[in-house]
């Protein structure tokens, strides 16, 4: 049987969606029908192979999925600058969508996204700080989809890609800093504890105290979510101890900026009532009154690698490795000095 006869129809599609060849038309002409049926369609083009006839003639261009649940979010953006310098340098296009589509409430099925990047035929996708279990990798496999995950909430699954950097030296090197400085009251605001990026920035802040033989006060750790108004009132109750502490180490800049409000509706001073250390340098770090010190992710770079290795892995190349640390450093601004008392 020639080639051309084997390959799938528009009617084995609508087939296996259930719809009528009209509506699988208008799936696949981007039109608009109700989510629930473009999801089937979408389903049935990936499980049958579909292409729109004449589709070899056309010349798709490489487009890489970028997936992000929070767009207004600095951290974000600045793994977004890199993918898009690196898409520039290899003649790649990047598209944008979040991971909540519709405005709910719980980010879009893994099973679902990639049903859908498949039908889109993207060359690949990048997942921003996403959660990736077991499931989330069986959905990936099937698609046949090459994804790479930046500093991924979980990772349950060794075989998948990720990207992140070195947050266990990350909390180190900040809580040394603030020891260095003569604080020993110093407090953590850590990210969520299923979080595997924010629970090695809390073991880094408790092996730099162990080291200095400074004893961690359990009362001064807190885990809530890497934005302003959680840190906000993590550090409005720490600040208000009886014994509160001299400094305090954030695990992202967005929680920092929580603790300067904190601080100011307090009408403490940083850094003369209390230090502050932020995490990630995104580029509003050097904006905050005053100044933030910060433990630099390099952000971009850790985009950069990112598109990098979609591309490469849609070519057919292996990855050197399956999760890829870039370094941290600190950035010493003007949040942090000596304790006063």
């Amino acid at each position: 049987m020639p080639a051309a006869a084997r390959r799938p129809t528009l009617t084995a599609v609508a087939e296996r969606a259930g719809v009528s060849i009209a509506t699988a038309s208008k799936v696949l002409n981007r039109h608009d029908v109700a989510p629930a049926t473009r999801e089937r369609v979408e389903a049935a083009v990936a499980e049958l192979g579909y292409r729109t006839p004449g589709a070899r003639n056309i010349e798709v261009r490489p487009t890489v999925e970028f997936l992000v649940d929070k767009l207004d979010s600095p951290y974000a953006m600045e793994v977004l600058r890199g993918v898009t310098l690196a898409a520039e340098e290899a003649d790649v296009d990047v598209t944008v969508s979040r991971l909540r589509r519709g405005g709910g409430d719980r980010p879009e099925a893994a099973s679902t996204w990639t049903r859908r990047l498949v039908a889109a035929r993207r060359t690949g996708a990048i997942v921003v700080t996403g959660q990736v279990t077991g499931t989330t990798y069986a959905s990936i496999a099937r698609a046949r989809l090459p994804v790479v995950v930046v500093d991924p909430l979980h990772l349950t699954t060794p075989e998948l890609v990720s990207v992140g950097s070195t947050s266990w030296t990350g909390g180190r090197t900040a809580t040394e800093h603030l020891l260095g400085l003569g604080h020993t009251r110093i407090a953590m605001i850590g990210g969520p504890e299923a979080s595997i990026s924010a629970v090695a920035r809390v073991d880094g802040y408790r092996s730099a105290c162990q080291r200095a033989g400074v004893a961690v006060d359990p009362a001064l750790v807190r885990h809530v979510a890497f934005d302003h108004d959680a840190a906000l009132q993590a550090a409005d109750a720490l600040l208000r101890l009886d014994d509160p502490p001299t400094a305090l180490v954030a695990s992202s800049d967005a929680q920092a900026f929580g603790v300067l409000e904190a601080a100011r509706l307090l009408g403490l001073v940083v850094p003369r009532d209390l230090s502050v250390v932020g995490y990630d340098d995104t580029y509003v770090a050097a904006w905050a009154n005053p100044p933030l010190t910060t433990v630099r992710q390099p952000l971009q770079d850790m985009g950069r690698v990112a598109l990098r290795t979609v591309v490469a892995m849609a070519d057919g190349r292996l990855p050197d490795a399956h999760h890829i640390e870039l370094a941290t450093s600190l950035v010493v601004r003007c949040s942090t000095a000596p304790p006063a008392r």
